[in-house]
């Protein structure tokens, strides 16, 4: 996705710097990557248990598996996004008791963008609720407002396929090398963020959106 085509970035300020004191301190075996913050760590067994059971449960899900090409598309996309939601929502509350730990901060990571990506979707709808368009057969939202979901969608399949990846680092697992997530794995796609701004004293309480 070429910078031009960035509809909206995600805010992960408040996180990385919760990430950077809380977890980037610790020495550890495996270095986990976000944007612009590289963390040694040590996974609790709870932590990999939990990571095996998230790349398991969401490697096959509609929106991480396959792009869209029409409005019907989408509507499946979202609704993934819901089922995707509750279990990383189920899998924070099993970790309840690690909430500094990597695994969660991960979850955290997921569940944050697609927060924001939501927080994006409602004015999208909002704006294709208040214009007149004549509907075609899988086709009933306005061009510019369906290529934008389009690329909201890519932005936030790239986003969480590369936490999905950086999950696997922490189960101990292997992605599949022939499916979707894969090729979003490597670099993060720092246009995609807003740059960090280091804040030692804040609380790191994650945003909404």
């Amino acid at each position: 996705m070429k910078n031009e085509a960035i509809p909206f970035r995600f805010n992960l300020t408040n996180l990385l710097n919760k990430a950077r004191r809380k977890v980037g301190s610790s020495i550890g075996d495996i270095t986990l990557n976000l944007p612009f913050v590289s963390i040694a760590i040590s996974p609790k067994d709870l932590e990999r248990k939990v990571a095996r059971e998230v790349v398991i449960r969401l490697k096959d899900r509609r929106v991480l598996s396959a792009s869209e090409c029409c409005d019907n598309c989408i509507d499946n996309a979202l609704k993934s996004l819901q089922e995707i939601r509750v279990v990383l929502v189920d899998k924070q509350v099993e970790l309840s008791d690690i909430q500094d730990g990597s695994a969660y901060l991960l979850l955290d990571a997921m569940t944050l963008g697609i927060r924001q990506f939501l927080t994006f979707e409602q004015r999208l709808n909002s704006d294709a609720a208040s214009r007149s368009h004549a509907p075609t057969q899988g086709f009933y939202r306005p061009h510019d407002i369906r290529q934008a979901y389009f690329e909201a969608l890519e932005l936030l399949r790239g986003h969480l396929s590369r936490c999905l990846g950086q999950m696997a680092l922490i189960a101990g697992m292997s992605l599949p090398t022939e499916d979707m997530i894969a090729k979003y794995q490597g670099p993060w796609m720092i246009e995609a963020y807003e740059p960090l701004v280091i804040d030692d004293k804040s609380s790191g309480d994650s945003p909404d959106a």
